[in-house]
């Protein structure tokens, strides 16, 4: 049986208990849940090795194994498997709210004048443990300006309005926050916060929704894809998309970016599909 190594909980020294018998591996563990406390972690193929993807603040990461300052697992988000520095993993809250601005800061009074210490990101989950005036005190003992805050079920009706809050982002590979992200790390990010269930990579996310008819107009939301990238339409001919050209997630006459892609050698459009 063949299983995809970004999602499958193993690395040969150790698998997760469900996977006894499934994959081969010298222990299997049901591990446990720690969550992300810093304002993001990065998620590597291997330790210190390549970015594959990030978590942000509050987010879990479940981990197996732990040696050499970085901690085997997998991310609860979307199922990515990877390391992670130790250091930035904390036992768990259970969250309350979740960030819905771009960037918020973490204020150490309830006071806009106050120099904040550290700011998060667009999607991370907290925990409210008490409130002044206009802030909201997290688990950290912090205040966050209320209006960045929804409650943890709240979700947003329009993924290309989600992405727009990103127009200008810088191009980060393997990115997953305003500090930086890529193209599937934008559509992610997007849809997870409608409430759609949305895998980390454009090749994994080619199976949302259904494809066009050849021949149908694109429409605002439809999802472009290429060989290795991804994009939003934002109307029938306008892409909205992190990419390496603008090195920054940016607005493209579909025709121009469709042409630059196929000149640089990464073929044509593979496919256009419909939430």
């Amino acid at each position: 049986m063949s299983h995809d190594p970004r999602t499958t909980l193993s690395n040969g020294n150790v698998a997760h208990l469900s996977l006894r018998g499934k994959v081969s591996a010298d222990r299997y563990v049901e591990g446990r849940r720690l969550m992300v406390t810093q304002p993001m972690a990065n998620i590597t193929d291997e330790p210190r090795g390549r970015r594959v993807s990030q978590l942000l603040f509050g987010e879990v990461f479940h981990v197996l194994d732990t040696y050499d300052g970085f901690s085997f697992g997998q991310a609860e988000r979307d199922g990515q498997v990877g390391y992670v520095l130790s250091g930035a993993l904390v036992s768990p809250e259970l969250p309350t709210h979740w960030v819905a601005a771009p960037a918020t800061h973490l204020y150490p009074k309830p006071d806009l004048k106050a120099p904040p210490e550290v700011a998060i990101f667009f999607g991370s989950p907290v925990r409210v443990v008490g409130e002044s005036g206009n802030y909201r005190r997290i688990h950290t003992g912090h205040f966050i300006p209320k209006p960045h805050l929804q409650p943890i079920k709240a979700r947003f009706g329009d993924p290309v309005g989600v992405a727009d809050l990103f127009l200008g982002s810088p191009y980060l590979w393997g990115g997953s926050s305003r500090w930086g992200l890529d193209c599937s790390g934008l559509i992610q990010m997007a849809l997870l916060a409608c409430g759609i269930p949305c895998p980390r990579d454009s090749d994994q996310q080619m199976t949302l929704g259904q494809e066009l008819p050849q021949g149908d107009s694109l429409r605002r939301g439809d999802i472009v894809f290429w060989k290795g990238h991804v994009g939003f339409m934002a109307n029938d001919r306008m892409l909205l998309h992190a990419n390496a050209t603008h090195m920054a997630v940016a607005y493209e006459p579909l025709k121009d970016a469709a042409a630059r892609i196929e000149e640089a050698g990464e073929g044509p459009i593979m496919a256009r599909r419909r939430l």
